[in-house]
């Protein structure tokens, strides 16, 4: 139960005992309702899945709770390789229900429905960047507040490549980007670059234990461009998988240079800290496939590596090569089931976060993030990787993420996992695209089963084309 009421008053004539009020997720509290001022205060539970930002939202809840006394706001971090959607339906079947969480795309929307409170007479749903909002819209009803617009591809320390004599400004295609990859290798294993850079002991790095990395984000690069938009996946009944073959060459590319480049199985046990924190934000490795989300965690390990990234496209051979994937990470969702007091207090903090002005300086100079907002017009991203993003979409060089479309749980259950099989030698290639085919197929048939929790992890969601523009 979660205290919300509290009463300190004695009871004169009564049996000399304290009574305090706790007020339940139903609403009922402990005791009878009286006339008397209850010094009510409401609570606001938040369960979120971006630990990119877990410290900075902290602290702009206690600048919203210092302006508002009467608002408690308790936030629950969980990303970064844990599995959130896990914890938020075991959150959901507990006592202590969150207030405000995440949810994805159509897939996450139809999953969460019995959920989801109305937001369509937000203020801020008016000044949502266009296609924002169509992955969490039904029946004319907005559910979801956009987090902020991202983008993902290779991103690289631009310094090592100069420092190798390799040339950045036309990394646009598959083979300019292999022939660098393979021309920066080679300088590595000769100890070219020992000096300079002494952690330096490969090109790239893929962390195969993610299946949102694997299974969600570089997935998508050959599924949206087979699907149009999220919502096409998600009415999909089959996948053909058009582009498998310039999907595996993309795989293969990043694995043929880690330095498990001759045991992939090791790939397997390589996470998300192992990538980025123990990766390219101490010069082990150059290359990553990730997205702009990760300039504050490596900032917070090396400012100057950070001042350092940029981001190169990520290149379907033959297909797109000059793009990278832009699309809205997640959503936030406000629980229908919480009481009135909940719910009027969780939409004034999240119009407050993204709608005022001390909010708007926080969501883009604090959290980093590229606005999904148009009424954000004095505030540009700060960091070189959101600038990166910004510089793609301002040339329309981006295309949408549909993978918030794909059945509940596949990209990552099956896709991800069937991958993990694939670099251990367990698998073939044919074999795995056949498996992930059968499973989506399965999975179609079945939607009229039970719901599920979110398919998403730290750094995922989906919009349509028409997002593509508005970072």
């Amino acid at each position: 139960m979660k205290a919300k009421r509290i009463l300190a008053m004695l009871l004169a004539a009564a049996i000399a005992f304290s009574s305090t009020a706790c007020k339940k997720k139903d609403g009922s509290s402990s005791v009878a309702d009286t006339s008397v001022d209850t010094g009510e205060k409401t609570e606001v539970d938040i369960i979120q899945f971006k630990v990119e930002i877990s410290d900075a939202l902290t602290k702009a809840a206690k600048t919203y709770m210092d302006a508002n006394p009467d608002v408690k706001i308790n936030i629950d971090t969980v990303g970064g390789g844990a599995d959130y959607g896990a914890a938020l339906k075991a959150k959901m079947q507990s006592g202590n229900k969150p207030d405000i969480f995440n949810i994805g795309g159509p897939q996450d929307l139809k999953d969460w429905s019995e959920k989801l409170e109305d937001l369509t007479d937000q203020p801020w749903v008016k000044n949502a960047a266009t296609g924002t909002l169509l992955a969490v819209t039904q029946n004319d009803k907005v559910y979801g507040l956009p987090y902020s617009i991202e983008g993902y591809g290779f991103v690289y320390n631009r310094a090592i490549f100069e420092t190798a004599g390799i040339p950045v400004d036309n990394l646009n295609t598959y083979a300019a980007i292999e022939n660098a990859m393979k021309t920066l290798k080679a300088k590595i294993d000769k100890g070219e670059l020992k000096e300079k850079y002494p952690a330096l002991e490969a090109v790239t790095e893929l962390p195969a234990k993610e299946t949102w990395v694997t299974g969600l984000h570089t997935l998508n690069l050959a599924l949206t461009n087979e699907f149009k938009g999220p919502m096409e996946a998600f009415e999909a009944k089959t996948v053909k998988f058009t582009h498998s073959n310039a999907l595996k060459s993309l795989i293969d590319l990043q694995a043929l240079y880690t330095k498990n480049a001759n045991d992939l199985g090791k790939l397997n046990s390589v996470d998300y800290a192992t990538q980025v924190a123990s990766g390219i934000a101490i010069e082990r490795v150059a290359v990553i496939q990730q997205g702009n989300w990760v300039y504050n965690e490596v900032a917070n390990v090396d400012e100057d590596v950070a001042r350092n990234l940029d981001m190169m496209p990520l290149p379907l051979k033959g297909v797109v090569e000059d793009f990278i994937p832009v699309g809205v990470p997640m959503y936030w969702c406000i629980n229908k089931e919480s009481t009135g007091a909940e719910k009027a207090a969780a939409k004034d903090f999240l119009n407050w976060l993204y709608q005022s002005e001390e909010g708007k300086r926080i969501v883009v100079t604090e959290f980093g993030f590229i606005p999904a907002f148009t009424n954000y017009t004095d505030l540009e991203p700060a960091d070189p990787l959101g600038k990166a993003v910004k510089k793609f979409s301002d040339a329309g060089k981006t295309m949408p993420w549909v993978f918030m479309g794909y059945p509940t749980s596949w990209g990552m259950e099956v896709f991800g996992s069937s991958l993990q099989k694939y670099f251990a030698g367990e698998i073939k290639w044919e074999d795995l695209i056949n498996e992930a085919r059968a499973k989506w197929e399965e999975a179609r048939k079945n939607v009229a089963g039970n719901a599920s929790s979110p398919s998403s992890s730290s750094e995922s969601s989906s919009v349509t084309s028409s997002t593509s523009s508005a970072a």
